[in-house]
């Protein structure tokens, strides 16, 4: 056998019967031979870790904007807590974990300079509107190896897409949601902690209690409740979030630290102080591209002959780095300083 034939016939002894199997793929949009080492999610899963958007992760903002310290969580980071605690749910539920891997580590890769401040407003100002998730998508199907997109499985592009608040297709495309928000909850905290905002004592006790007095206890908590209250058919389930569910006592505790955070933390001014300065630059730059739509890289002036200028405009816009953003912004905006002789 094959190493890949291997790799199946395991799925197959091993995976509950709710997993989505690697051989049994809907497939790619473009028809590709299979390879002998690496199923078809592991092929996806690589895609993705190789690929110039997922690299840029690593200078995108995940809360704080241009932090003065090593430590604080990038998209890339967060990226990647997603993918640990996505890989732990799915292995005990016996899911996917190739799948889930492949969707955890895309699933933000649409993400704008300045995290969600530069998605709000790329969505105030397009036309069309625009949501990270369905950037993620637009990426891996047509941004990806100059225009040709990555050609990956219809699980993994149904699990990216529907990260955030839509019914995906496959349990592991459950487990990365969920994953997502243990991550950013718990992430933001310790990073709020870092950054002053905080302090573990702010918590109300009654969240702690239930979920933990640290990040790695709550994590654990969260995670455990999901796994010990196992998998929902779909028919039996108290809507599409049903079908991955916590105890009542800890989704409620989990409840009441997503609205404290909010509170807190996501509109504190201390911590969104500079995101007016982020939106304006963006705006400058998408203002300044739809006006001079020739300034463009030449992949992306195609891109706006077939697709409108207001939507490749946003594909150049949210592909930057926060750095590439005022860099632009700088260049564009910012007379050059006298030469001093």
């Amino acid at each position: 056998m094959l190493p890949r034939e291997q790799s199946e016939s395991f799925e197959h002894t091993f995976l509950c019967e709710k997993a989505a199997f690697a051989d049994a793929t809907t497939g790619r949009e473009r028809q590709e031979d299979k390879c002998g080492l690496r199923t078809e999610f592991q092929r996806d899963r690589d895609r993705i870790l190789h690929c110039n958007s997922f690299r840029r992760l690593k200078h995108k903002t995940q809360v704080f904007l241009s932090p003065a310290g090593d430590h604080y969580r990038t998209r890339l980071t967060h990226t990647l807590e997603v993918s640990q605690i996505a890989r732990t749910i799915a292995r005990a539920l016996r899911l996917n974990e190739d799948l889930t891997e492949a969707i955890a580590l895309g699933h933000d890769l649409g993400h704008t300079p300045f995290g969600h401040a530069g998605e709000r407003m790329l969505n105030e100002l397009s036309p069309y509107g625009f949501h990270h998730y369905e950037q993620s998508l637009r990426v891996v199907d047509i941004l990806e190896k100059d225009g040709a997109g990555l050609n990956l499985t219809r699980e993994v592009r149904d699990g990216i897409l529907k990260h955030t608040n839509q019914v995906a297709n496959t349990y592991e495309g459950y487990a990365v949601r969920f994953a997502d928000v243990i991550a950013y909850i718990n992430h933001d905290i310790d990073d709020s902690i870092r950054a002053g905002i905080l302090k573990e004592e702010d918590i109300p006790s009654a969240i702690t209690n239930v979920l933990g007095h640290s990040k790695s206890a709550r994590i654990t908590t969260l995670v455990c409740s999901l796994i010990e209250n196992g998998l929902h058919d779909r028919d039996e389930a108290e809507g599409d979030e049903g079908i991955l569910r916590m105890s009542a006592e800890v989704e409620k505790a989990y409840k009441q630290l997503h609205r404290f955070m909010f509170d807190s933390v996501y509109t504190n001014p201390a911590c969104k102080s500079e995101e007016r300065k982020a939106q304006d630059m963006i705006a400058f730059l998408y203002k300044y591209y739809t006006d001079h739509i020739e300034a463009l890289p030449a992949m992306y002036m195609n891109l706006a002959y077939h697709y409108g200028v207001d939507m490749a405009v946003c594909d150049y816009i949210s592909g930057m780095t926060d750095v590439f953003a005022v860099e632009t912004f700088k260049e564009l905006f910012i007379p050059a300083a006298w030469m001093v002789k």
